[in-house]
């Protein structure tokens, strides 16, 4: 009984552990996304700019890659979801950066698109607090 408890605790304090560090990346993900169509739009992209953006990239792929071990399948519908959407974006960024956008494919229409990851990453936020107990709404 003493055991299960302690495993208990152990897993949530893991999940909360994870939890944090995907959100913090996620949302540091979409920050570089917009950060990068900004310079793009301004001055037009440099070395230091891509390396920003992919380290933002990597660190999200890592964190999410630990999620998929660790998370439930409703927080794992979220993070899923948040991480297409992510990865979509770039998708559309570095096409866009390279001149060779896919039909319909702007700078207006990546900007849309990296904005609305915003509203998923609060629904990814609220999936996690609920697994963690931390609150059923957000």
């Amino acid at each position: 009984m003493v055991r299960d408890h302690e495993e208990a605790r152990e897993n949530r304090s893991l999940r909360r552990t994870c939890y944090g560090e995907l959100n913090r990346d996620a949302r540091q993900f979409t920050t570089a996304l917009n950060r990068h169509l900004h310079v793009m739009r301004e001055r037009g992209v440099e070395e230091a700019d891509s390396g920003v953006l992919e380290e933002a990239k990597n660190a999200h792929r890592d964190r999410y890659s630990e999620a998929q071990m660790i998370a439930p399948e409703e927080v794992l519908l979220r993070a899923s979801a948040v991480n297409q959407a992510l990865n979509k974006v770039y998708g559309q960024v570095k096409r866009l950066e390279r001149g060779a956008p896919e039909p319909g494919e702007t700078m207006e229409t990546a900007a849309q698109a990296q904005y609305e990851v915003w509203e998923m990453l609060r629904t990814m936020r609220t999936a996690m607090r609920h697994d963690l107990g931390v609150s059923h709404e957000d």
